[in-house]
């Protein structure tokens, strides 16, 4: 049985706000809270892939100390941009 749309939301919204580093936490959980329900399709598949990278690394794509991989760039520059860090 597939997952349902609104359960997806409540799913990746929950693998925002409880990531591995409470400096995810803080900057994934407001911005899941605020874009999610907006995602659809590619973009929401885009999301969900960038959930499963590892926490050390989407700080420093987040925080500008290293370059985002060219598939989560634009995602990336507008987590930033949401968190007050681009």
């Amino acid at each position: 049985m597939s997952e349902d749309h609104a359960n997806r939301l409540k799913r990746l919204a929950m693998r925002s706000a409880r990531r591995g580093t409470k400096e995810m936490d803080l900057i994934l959980g407001p911005y899941g809270a605020a874009r999610l329900t907006a995602m659809e399709g590619a973009r929401l598949d885009l999301y969900e892939a960038l959930l499963a990278e590892n926490d050390q690394d989407l700080y420093q794509w987040v925080t500008g100390q290293v370059p985002a991989p060219a598939r989560y760039k634009a995602l990336i520059d507008d987590i930033a941009a949401h968190a007050g860090a681009g």
